[in-house]
């Protein structure tokens, strides 16, 4: 296998773990969640998010059939307004 096959596969094995940690969150387990986190580096932690957040942003583009930038930008949005009221 390639070190590009490599570096791909072991990104997207972090992703699940990423995946992982969101359905930790959201069921409240928070030492699942933790424990998930614990298995990951920082570096594999950031690749996995980002390619978490690319694959999600592109699902629901599709799903409401929207253009990436369009959906970020409604995304950058609502991060804006978050903050605003916080």
């Amino acid at each position: 296998m390639s070190k590009a096959s490599e570096s791909f596969l072991a990104t997207a094995e972090a992703a699940q773990v990423m995946a992982g940690v969101i359905v930790a969150r959201h069921r409240r387990d928070r030492d699942g969640a933790g424990t998930l986190l614990e298995s990951l580096d920082d570096r594999a932690r950031a690749a996995g998010s980002l390619f978490l957040a690319d694959l999600a942003v592109a699902l629901l583009a599709r799903c409401e059939d929207r253009p990436v930038d369009e959906v970020v930008a409604g995304i950058s949005l609502q991060i804006a307004e978050r903050l605003s009221a916080s």
